[in-house]
């Protein structure tokens, strides 16, 4: 059995209770109790320092602990500084250094709603009438450690986020979490013909917010082939796939595990659709040698403003083709021989979640569910 942990914001949480109780009590903490609020339970988290900088500073430091996930994040220190102010509201959150940049809401940190609520809601406990605290998170490595992350893709730059809805980490990754995930998908195929795969929390939000119906959504995470296959076997007709470009892309080249720890080839999937469309050689170099499967996807866009082209539509849409083709021949190859199986359709969204092109049976499919 997999064992899950607990997810980056619980750990500053941690740390800001026992920079707090050293402020109140001048005593270092050893573990610190932190409501997750969602789950409605209680983690007790380890402290591994606590220093009392200044009469009115005091700096605690945790030590990430996702479970068993495969996440870069673990074992990295979590800082939390906080210190007694005079006026203004009584807690502020700060981001410091390893704390992401989000370059699309005015260069505010990365420490989304979960985060916030509940270092707001365990530290208010804390606090008597009139005291005012300000607390800063520091992730010493988070910088080194985000320019392996996709962050840059949807806009969080210089650091990691403090993200997520829940205070557990289960492990996506792992065999036990693709049971959950194919329960889910036994769950709603005995309801549905026409389903939506999303990889990740983006496409789940993105896909609601077009009007689809929220009970036709599944979460598949890496686990993208045998989610198909089993989708097939359970009788589904039709599978939208749902996904950021940087990943669904993937399966234009036949990798149906889409962790990064696994295997890649974006790079090279986008250059031989480049070349395939005729793109010249030196823009065809630039794509292959991009950071990043949205930095490939600005030169794309560069080149049809400055000469009037259509590169993003011409390579994107043979993209989604190939990833049908693919999905579909993959599912059959698991399949009954004989057997109809699963019609596959795709889209592709960038960074800002703006669709860049749906396959030809992805419109047929969207027409339907929406």
């Amino acid at each position: 059995m997999s064992r899950s942990g607990y997810t980056l914001p619980v750990f500053a949480c941690a740390s800001a209770i026992a920079a707090l109780h050293w402020l109140r009590d001048r005593q270092p903490l050893s573990i610190a109790s932190v409501d997750l609020i969602e789950p409605a339970q209680i983690a007790e988290i380890p402290i591994e320092q606590v220093a009392g900088l200044s009469e009115n500073t005091a700096l605690a430091i945790t030590r990430s602990d996702p479970g068993d996930n495969l996440d870069l994040t673990k074992d990295t220190p979590i800082w939390a500084l906080v210190e007694w102010r005079e006026a203004g509201e009584p807690i502020i959150i700060k981001g410091g250094e390893g704390i992401g940049r989000q370059l699309n809401a005015d260069d505010k940190p990365a420490i989304y709603a979960y985060a916030q609520r509940l270092l707001q809601e365990n530290l208010q406990r804390m606090l008597a009438p009139g005291e005012k605290i300000t607390v800063t998170i520091i992730l010493p490595e988070g910088r080194s450690l985000a320019v392996r992350t996709s962050n840059s893709a949807f806009g969080v730059v210089e650091g990691l986020s403090l993200l997520g809805t829940t205070g557990i980490s289960q492990p996506l990754s792992t065999p036990d979490q693709l049971a959950v995930f194919r329960a889910e998908l036994q769950n709603k195929a005995s309801r549905f013909e026409s389903l939506v795969f999303c990889i990740g929390e983006n496409g789940l939000d993105l896909a609601r917010k077009l009007g689809i119906n929220p009970e036709q959504l599944v979460k598949t995470a890496n686990w993208l082939g045998p989610m198909l296959v089993e989708a097939d076997v359970l009788g589904v007709k039709e599978i939208l796939l749902f996904g950021y470009h940087g990943k669904l892309m993937k399966l234009a080249g036949g990798i149906f595990h889409t962790h990064h720890y696994l295997a890649d080839g974006r790079r090279e999937i986008l250059a031989a659709h480049c070349a395939i469309a005729g793109l010249k050689s030196p823009d065809i170099q630039a794509v292959f040698n991009s950071a990043t499967a949205e930095a490939a996807l600005t030169h794309l866009k560069s080149l049809d403003a400055a000469t009037g082209s259509d590169w993003v539509n011409q390579v994107y849409s043979a993209i989604a083709e190939t990833i049908d083709v693919r999905s579909q021949e993959y599912i059959q190859s698991h399949s009954e021989s004989g057997k109809k199986v699963t019609v596959c359709g795709s889209i592709l969204f960038d960074r800002d979640r703006k669709i860049i092109v749906k396959s030809k049976t992805a419109g047929l499919l969207m027409g339907k569910l929406c």
